[in-house]
This record gives C-alpha cells, structure tokens and sequence, in this order.
C-alpha cells in the first residue's frame, strides 16, 4: 500500500526533492515533464494536494504521479510529501545554509561555512549529474569519438577552457581532436565535417548563441552531434543528436556556477576513460611516447635546486679561482 513508507527511500538524502527532478528529467515522458514542472513551480504542492488533486493540477494521472515519485526514487506520493517537508524544514532555518547551498552567500558567512557549503554544493552537483548518465549513450559516444576521424569541441567562456582540456587529452591518446571557443573558426570547421566526424557543443545552460551555431553547422553536415549541458530541453540539445546532462542542481554563482564545470569535468573524464579503453594498445602506446618526450623537461624529484647566486659570491668564486690569484 502506498500509505507504507518505505525507510530508504525517504532516508536523509544529499539530494532534496527538486535536485531528484532535474536529475531524472531526461528520462521523464510527456506527463512526466508536466508533474515535475508544476513542483519544480510549486514546491509545496504535494503538501496542499492529495495525489488526485495533484495529477488533475498537473494535466495527468494519479498513475502517473505515482510513476513519477518512483523514478526520482521515492516508493509512492507518501514519501514523496515527506521529502518535500523535508526540504521545507530546512529551508525555514537559518542554519539551513550551512547545508543547503543557496542563490547568493550571506556577508556574514564565516569562511568555514563558505567551505562548507561550498564543498556540499559541488558534491551535489556531481552527484546529481551521476545518477542520470545514461552509461549506454556514453558507450555509444565513447565508440563513435574512438572511431572518428575529426573531432570538434566548441565552448565559449569557461565552457571553452573545458573545450581545451578534452582537447589536449584525447589527442594525447590518438584522437584527431579540435577545440574552438571563436565563431569564425569553429564554423569554418564544422562546415568541412562529415558522417566520419563527431562534434562535441559544451555549454552549462544550453543557450551560448555561438556553440549553438557551430554544433548546428557540424549536424547540417553530416557529423555525429553531441550536446553537453544542463537541460534537455536546451537549443543546444534541439540541434545535437546526443544529449549529455550535467547537473548543476542549485545556481550559486552568476553567471558562472564552478559546480556546473565540476559536472561537465565529471562527464568529459568519463568520455575520455571509456575512449581510451578502446584501443588501449593505441592509448598506452601514444601516453607513453607523449611521456618521454616531456621527461627532459620535468625536474627528478630527488634533484635539489641549487640555491640563486648573488653577483657577491659570484665575484668571490671569480677572485679564488685558480690562475686568478692576486699578487701584492
């Protein structure tokens, strides 16, 4: 009976009841989509509403709101209200910012709550971000980039320094990667891609105009399109075949929230493991010729420096010299 609660679905949780939504809203229906809507509107709703009400508010039914409960890991709409009161709880006490990260920073933080929350916040982030990755599309992804003959990645701002990272990684291991955060370029290369090629667009919110513009000019292409954001329900994600969330649960920072470049570094680093995994004699063979022609250039860690040499001591070793003598 759904009046049961089940103790480990509503168990204290890193996630409260609207980062549990965003994280599971790709693998949402239609109906689905409504519901979480309406909550993530309405916060409170299911504690004003009986399932009935709630589904009619929502356009669905009460099967489907049950359906919804479960697949953002509750047993049924009881723990569900729980959760949300939950949240509410929390939400009504000051103290809650020390572990319920907020829009803005209070100045009278101290810098251990900062740290604090800060550390909640991305944990969150990538935990949220974890739970929705569909492992067979990143299998997918992983397969195509390995087998690619031209990879683009475009980002713009700190989605580009993302851009680069990727970059440099897998063209360590073999892949013919690219990276472009300016327009011009990153058109003019997504114009020569082709059905061999793979073309990655990485922005937080999905709406950077320019990443827009070059992932679109790369699927009208021809080339194997994947988007890396936060909603699915992005332009940029529109125009890709493949979407990738990174969660960024609860926005911090403007315009630029760390913890949504955490998540897109925890799904770029799983790319490029399952990448590398292809054709790991490829990848051990090129990491280590990569290795050794850096070594000269990395100091042994047994080396001392030696210590900086003032023009004093510089001129007393000239003068003690041998041949150098002085003769009174």
């Amino acid at each position: 009976m759904e009046a049961r609660i089940d103790a480990d679905r509503v168990a204290p949780s890193a996630l409260g009841v609207a980062e549990r939504i965003q994280a599971r809203r790709p693998q949402m229906s239609s109906a689905m989509a409504k519901i979480a809507a309406l909550l993530l509107e309405q916060p409170t709703a299911p504690l004003e509403l009986s399932i009935t009400e709630l589904a009619a508010r929502a356009g669905t039914s009460p099967a489907t709101v049950t359906r919804f409960c479960r697949l953002i890991g509750y047993s049924g709409y009881v723990p569900l209200r729980v959760g949300v009161a939950a949240d509410v709880g929390r939400g009504d006490v000051q103290a809650s910012w020390h572990t319920d990260i907020g829009r803005a920073f209070d100045p009278e933080d101290s810098s251990r709550d900062v740290l604090h929350s800060l550390l909640h916040a991305h944990t969150r982030s990538v935990q949220a971000t974890a739970s929705s990755v569909d492992l067979e599309q990143v299998d997918r992804i992983a397969t195509a980039i390995a087998g690619c003959a031209h990879l683009d990645i475009y980002g713009i701002g700190g989605s580009g320094f993302m851009a680069d990272e990727m970059q440099s990684r897998l063209y360590r291991i073999g892949i013919n990667a690219h990276a472009w955060s300016e327009v011009h370029a990153g058109l003019a290369s997504a114009s020569i891609q082709d059905k061999h090629s793979v073309a990655i667009g990485i922005s937080n919110t999905g709406r950077t105009r320019e990443t827009i513009q070059m992932l679109a000019q790369a699927n009208s292409s021809g080339a194997y399109t994947v988007a890396l954001t936060n909603s699915p329900d992005s332009p940029l994600a529109v125009v890709a075949r493949e979407h990738v969330v990174a969660a960024a649960p609860e926005e911090y920072l403007q315009p630029d929230d760390l913890s949504a470049k955490h998540s897109q570094l925890f799904l770029l680093d799983l790319l490029y493991l399952l990448v590398a995994q292809r054709d790991f004699s490829r990848t051990t063979t090129k990491l280590a010729a990569s290795a050794m022609a850096v070594l000269p250039h990395r100091r042994s860690a047994r080396s001392r420096p030696r210590p900086v040499e003032t023009a004093a001591v510089a001129a007393s070793r000239s003068t003690d010299a041998p041949g150098n003598e002085s003769h009174v």
